[in-house]
């Protein structure tokens, strides 16, 4: 990456600023300004990620590049979190995004301020910056959304195709305890213990609040910017990662938005793509630039004119669990619908086949199928967290091959399958998975989908099966890019669970499949299709001094004796100083995920987090942890907290309930 230290405009940084909202509650915000320069559109990145400490990382390679070009940047830290006042609630609640408008509208207002203002954010700050967009506050002319979605239920980390993730609980545990350290007496002053006790007295129990909304109802319809994408009028760059979480709202935006919009998808995980993993990287910075010129100040400079989808098409290669590059190329894609066609292939036999055929194949089942999926979203710094070879996974499912293909092909989109099935019980799940079976004998995942069989009329309402009879059931699997060389064959994988990717339930269901079909999405591999990005460029990184060094394990273990499979994983950031602040931090998580052969009602997952942060003699240390188990009737959630100021504890507590299944 090049560091460029020299911008057009010089950079003045506040480290606080207060911002007034209407009930009288002040939120903190981090300003860089180009001096210099007058009035300037602001570009606001909200979130409940502490700017102090948290996120000064990226912070510190992104807002002063872009205010050096001629903008304010706004790092704002949301209500009762990092150095804010008042109290969190809830993800994207109503108060988060009324909070979020009010800013807007209070960045216009400023002097210094030209009365335009863009949004900017990865994941949380990728999420409100859409919802905040489809509210339509006047200022609001541009958003980049970085790693989103479009659908809180079908589509983030608390549920897909209807079934609750492994990594719901996982998302509470990590909320609980990196929302529960101190505001910084340096920002806020002699109330910051004051501030810190009343959050912890209101924590909220959000473990057990996911879990009970087990439907697509209103909880998650708020926020989730497709139930109206008409509602949004500025213009959207939408951004993501073929190894990220979040792989379908490129395409969901460019498909339905009215607004003007583009989409952009690299091989990266839940990152910036200036500094995120595999490569390449791009230079997002100036892109971002790009973006902001055309829309926030009017700049003809033909970002309107992007190709509505740039995708890097992944090249075919031997599955690995992590990677510092991944070989493909980048293809512009003008006409997201016109430059792709369905292709069809039926199930036939054992054979995925040009035309259809009798099928009569059980899916029989096994609670180990699952184990080479790779994290749910993979952040770079863990071991191992990408897609395993499938060969294992394989086994444990009922498989359709097909033919080695004749010529090339370029996947880019939805596979969709639909299958017709019959199950003995009146509860089940399906996980569908598509291969790229490679001559060297891996098979390597390119995409997959999941559907709760109960829900395949709809995810707002459970509607059992008939045992014995059979039904169709659809599933779509995620959106992909990747390059099919002549002579590999494909491979349909289906399963009846997929620990602990999703929850199993809670008797396991034999399937028999008697017919199908899936439709690729191919388009032609074309030459001179290709992009070309300028390599990456950030602002000098922030001075930091390591105390402790990481570690990191991640390990599969399985008990014989007892045939139970746990997956153990450990994450070790060690101490680190942030020279600017002084600030000393360290971060440790372990997450476990057991399950025993046979028997879905074993499956349990838990995770615990241990958080520091500290100046001199002043010091806090949060040690937080969520597990979650079921029985035949629902699940069993809880939680727990320490906190600790310096040697004395001052916060304990612990939480459960009990959640019938829906």
């Amino acid at each position: 990456m090049q560091i460029v230290e020299d911008f057009p405009f010089e950079v003045e940084e506040t480290p606080h600023v207060a911002i007034p909202m209407p009930d009288g509650v002040n939120l903190s915000a981090r300003i860089w300004r180009p001096v210099g320069a007058g009035p300037v559109p602001a570009i606001l990145e909200y979130l409940p990620y502490r700017k102090r400490d948290g996120t000064a990382v990226r912070d510190a390679l992104t807002h002063p590049y872009l205010a050096g070009h001629g903008y304010a940047c706004v790092r704002v830290d949301m209500r009762g979190c990092g150095d804010s006042e008042g109290l969190f609630d809830d993800e994207y609640s109503e108060q988060e995004l009324a909070d979020g408008v009010s800013v807007i509208h209070w960045l216009a207002a400023q002097g210094w301020c030209s009365g335009s203002v863009g949004m900017m954010g990865i994941s949380w700050g990728g999420f409100n910056g859409l919802q905040i967009a489809a509210l339509a506050p006047e200022p609001l002319k541009a958003v980049v959304s970085i790693c989103s979605t479009t659908d809180r239920y079908a589509d983030d980390i608390h549920y897909k195709g209807g079934l609750m993730l492994g990594e719901n609980p996982g998302w509470a545990a990590t909320v609980l305890g990196w929302f529960a350290l101190p505001p910084d007496p340096e920002i806020v002053g002699e109330g910051w213990r004051e501030m810190w006790l009343e959050r912890l007295e209101n924590t909220p129990f959000l473990a057990a609040k996911w879990v009970e909304h087990q439907l697509r109802d209103d909880y998650w319809k708020h926020g989730s910017v497709c139930e109206d994408y008409g509602a949004i009028k500025a213009a959207v760059l939408s951004v993501g990662g073929w190894h990220d979480g979040y792989r379908n709202t490129m395409a969901h935006l460019v498909e339905n938005l009215d607004a003007p919009v583009k989409g952009l998808v690299g091989p990266w995980n839940h990152k910036y793509p200036h500094f995120a993993v595999p490569g390449p990287r791009i230079d997002f910075l100036g892109e971002m630039l790009r973006w902001w010129d055309r829309w926030l100040k009017g700049v003809d400079n033909g970002a309107e004119d992007w190709p509505e989808m740039r995708v890097w098409v992944m090249d075919s290669v031997a599955p690995r669990v992590s990677y510092e590059e991944r070989p493909g190329r980048w293809v512009a894609i003008r006409d997201w619908h016109g430059e792709r066609s369905p292709e069809t292939w039926h199930l036939n036999g054992a054979m995925l086949a040009g035309g259809p055929g009798d099928v009569a194949r059980k899916v029989v089942p096994s609670l180990a199928c699952g184990q080479g999926t790779g994290e749910y979203f993979p952040f770079g710094f863990g071991p191992g967290e990408l897609p395993d070879d499938q060969r294992r996974d394989d086994a444990l499912s009922c498989c359709f091959d097909s033919a080695e293909t004749p010529g090339a092909r370029d996947i880019i989109g939805a596979p969709e399958v639909t299958l017709r099935l019959c199950s003995d019980k009146a509860r089940a799940q399906v996980a569908v998975r598509l291969c790229d079976l490679r001559p060297d004998g891996t098979s390597a995942l390119i995409a997959h989908g999941f559907l709760n069989l109960r829900q395949r009329q709809g995810r707002s309402a459970m509607q059992d099966l008939p045992v014995g009879e059979v039904v169709e059931a659809r599933v779509v699997l995620d959106q992909c890019a990747y390059h099919l060389p002549a002579g590999h064959r494909l491979r349909l994988a289906v399963s009846s669970s997929y620990w602990p990717f999703v929850w199993p339930e809670a008797e396991q269901a034999v399937l028999e499949i008697v017919g199908g079909h899936m439709s690729l999405p191919l388009r032609p591999v074309a030459q001179g299709d290709e992009w070309v990005f300028d390599p990456p460029k950030a602002a000098p990184p922030l001075a930091r001094e390591r105390l402790e060094k990481a570690r990191e394990s991640k390990r599969l273990i399985l008990d014989a004796g007892s045939n139970t499979l746990s997956l153990e994983i450990t994450g070790d950031d060690g101490k680190l100083r942030d020279l600017p602040t002084g600030l000393d931090h360290a971060t440790r998580v372990e997450e476990r995920f057991v399950i025993r052969e046979g028997d879905p009602l074993s499956a349990e997952a838990s995770f615990r987090w241990d958080r520091s942060l500290g100046r001199g003699a002043w010091g806090a240390r949060v040690i937080s942890g969520v597990t979650m188990r079921a029985d035949k009737a629902g699940f069993i959630v809880e939680a727990d907290m320490e906190v600790r100021e310096g040697d004395a504890t001052v916060f304990d507590r612990k939480w459960r309930a009990q959640v019938p299944r829906a």
